[in-house]
């Protein structure tokens, strides 16, 4: 009888292993330019490391403004993580660094259309960071087209149905942890979709204002040379407009319950949770909460905070997916379970 485990659902299959390795080596290069700039500014700015670490969750902590933002800052945590997924070879990654790569291709897009102003192209060389910044910009595009091009063709069949694991009695064993899965994958693209929908009406709102110009800020989010000024950290309307495209894409695909979407809603829900922790802080110490029920407005902007906290550390947990394997499928444990019956016998074997 034998009793070996099968293939590990979540590990790519070993014809993949240079794509992965590759994309990890990828990631782990451009976290550590990221990092060095973290570094740099921690050393020109008036606080220590300390006051940087603080300022990490509290906005109004910083002594001075940091060359990155939070989000490239999150990033930089999200490429380590998946360069380290990567490099182990877990499938998951895979969904999570085209997410990354994607990412990337917008960043450079919009900085390349900035390069079309001459005045903006003048900035990097009179500026004294200007080739270090056009350096990272450029390997950004990079490391995002090499992600792209090693890990958009390693796909694999699922392999939910394997024959070779322990109590495997054929496709009854596999369809509840599919059904669990398939279940979990659309209450993550209903929680993504709302957080999409909330997202879009706060910046409708915002833009039929009086002070709202929707030209200049749709040409901020997709133009580099707006803002006048070499800066690596996203601007307002660039990240907003971003999540909502990727809240709606990654929506959608976990509401079709499309398997291999799970790291990509890990690491995207993963830095939403970040985000929304960074403004829960800054209300607290601005003293928001008691005041923010004296208008409709403020309460209404409460209640999309708290769904926000919420449904992003929700898709967190079932994204992980603690009850199953790596992959989606049923742990080591679920196939004993499964085929160990009642009186301690084994079925089917």
């Amino acid at each position: 009888m034998d009793v070996r485990p099968g293939p590990d659902p979540g590990r790519a299959a070993p014809e993949h292993s240079g794509a992965y390795r590759t994309t990890a080596l990828s990631l782990a290069l451009y976290s550590g330019v990221l990092l060095a700039w973290t570094a740099y500014g921690i050393a020109q700015g008036d606080g220590n490391v300390w006051d940087f670490l603080e300022g990490l969750f509290n906005p109004g902590a910083a002594p001075t403004t940091q060359i990155l933002g939070p989000y490239e800052w999150a990033f930089t945590v999200g490429f380590l993580v998946i360069a380290g997924l990567a490099l182990a070879r877990r499938r998951v990654a895979r969904s999570a660094a085209l997410l990354s790569g994607w990412v990337l291709i917008a960043v450079s897009l919009r900085e390349g259309v900035g390069l079309l102003d001459a005045t903006y192209r003048d900035l990097y060389g009179h500026d004294p960071l200007g080739g270090w910044v056009l350096t990272t910009r450029g390997l950004g595009l990079v490391v995002a087209l090499v992600v792209l091009c090693a890990m958009a063709p390693a796909t694999e069949r699922r392999r939910g149905g394997h024959p070779s694991a322990p109590g495997a009695d054929g496709p009854e064993t596999w369809s509840r942890p599919e059904t669990w899965w398939r279940r979990q994958s659309q209450i993550c693209g209903v929680l993504f979709l709302l957080m999409c929908l909330a997202r879009i009406g706060w910046l409708v709102a915002d833009l039929t204002t009086p002070e709202g110009d929707v030209g200049h800020y749709l040409r901020n989010a997709v133009d580099g040379s707006v803002l006048g000024t070499l800066d690596l950290a996203a601007p307002s309307a660039f990240a907003t407009l971003g999540s909502v495209l990727a809240l709606l894409v990654l929506g959608v695909l976990a509401l079709r319950g499309r398997r291999e979407v799970r790291g990509a809603l890990l690491v995207f829900a993963a830095l939403e949770l970040y985000i929304t922790v960074r403004i829960v802080v800054s209300l607290t110490v601005t003293d928001f909460f008691n005041r923010s029920f004296e208008t409709p407005q403020g309460a209404l902007s409460l209640a999309t905070t708290a769904y926000a906290l919420a449904a992003m550390t929700s898709v967190v947990v079932l994204a992980t997916g603690r009850g199953f394997g790596p992959y989606g499928g049923m742990r080591t444990e679920g196939f004993r379970a499964a085929a160990v019956g009642r009186s301690g016998g084994c079925r089917g074997l």
